[in-house]
């Protein structure tokens, strides 16, 4: 699978870029474009992996993307019919002064916010009956809700994405590696990984492969590894309340509830029996 800089095709005479998706699952190859990426998901549940982060996606989740962000949206069941509405810009869509003019200054540092990316902690409702206009909008009424959306996006509580500044291009043969690392994570964190394993299958040894995940994600590979298997725990947590705890550490990848519940709860500062009642 390679992995290369994602070219946004832009409709002629359209400035913002307005797309819905609706498909057997997301488009899930580790890609980055030079466009901002605003994203509510109206139907799908799988998980965002983006920079040095991984986050769990649900119904009705926003997510913004910053410019050149590599990230991917995977979807937890094999051809799960998913459906998303995003929109794509730069800081120039609407030319170089458009966003200078002192009429739009509560807008301005949206574009400072989203460096990092965000998903939102408060007005979801809001923002969701915003995206959800977007598609059928005449092009004046797109741009009315897109300024809308943006002063929205400023005002709310929210989280980054990730914190961690990588090269804001990642290379073919890097993101080649990358997207088969965690393509063989995701499938299968389930299971026992071994370093030896995941290091051969991008053709470098043990300490080369340390090194170079480490300086791409700002974290060792089971640092990773143990975040995917708690987040894939926590959407089974809300989602399965059938579940056993014990059932739901086995289902994560973890061979020992003892150690599920140190790594939950220094993850999510609450313990596992705690987050599902919550």
């Amino acid at each position: 699978m390679k992995v290369r800089p994602f070219q946004i095709l832009k409709p002629l005479d359209e400035n913002l870029i307005v797309q819905v998706d609706k498909s057997q699952g997301f488009y899930n190859h580790l890609h980055q474009h030079s466009e901002i990426q605003l994203s509510l998901i109206v139907h799908g549940n799988g998980k965002l992996l983006i920079g040095d982060s991984i986050h769990p996606l649900n119904d009705g989740d926003f997510f913004a993307i910053g410019s050149n962000s590599p990230h991917l949206f995977k979807t937890d069941k094999v051809a799960e019919q998913v459906h998303m509405i995003s929109l794509f810009f730069t800081e120039n869509t609407f030319g170089e002064d458009f966003f200078r003019l002192s009429d739009l200054k509560e807008i301005k540092p949206f574009f400072e916010i989203v460096t990092d990316g965000f998903r939102p902690l408060s007005n979801q409702k809001e923002i969701a009956q915003l995206m959800h206009q977007f598609p059928t909008a005449p092009k004046l009424k797109r741009i009315l809700l897109f300024l809308q959306l943006l002063k929205l996006c400023c005002e709310v509580e929210k989280n980054p994405l990730t914190n961690f500044l990588y090269p804001k291009q990642t290379g073919l043969l890097a993101g080649e590696r990358l997207q088969v690392v965690f393509d063989y994570v995701l499938h299968n964190f389930q299971n026992e990984i071994k370093l030896d394993t995941i290091a051969a299958l991008v053709h470098m040894t043990p300490n080369a492969f340390c090194r170079f995940f480490k300086q791409r994600t700002n974290k060792t590979l089971f640092q990773f590894l143990i975040e995917l298997r708690i987040e894939h725990a926590s959407q089974l947590l809300q989602q399965q309340k059938d579940l056993s705890i014990a059932a739901i550490a086995e289902l994560s990848g973890f061979n020992s509830i003892s150690n599920f519940n140190r790594k939950f709860l220094g993850t999510k500062g609450v313990k596992p029996s705690q987050y599902a009642k919550q």
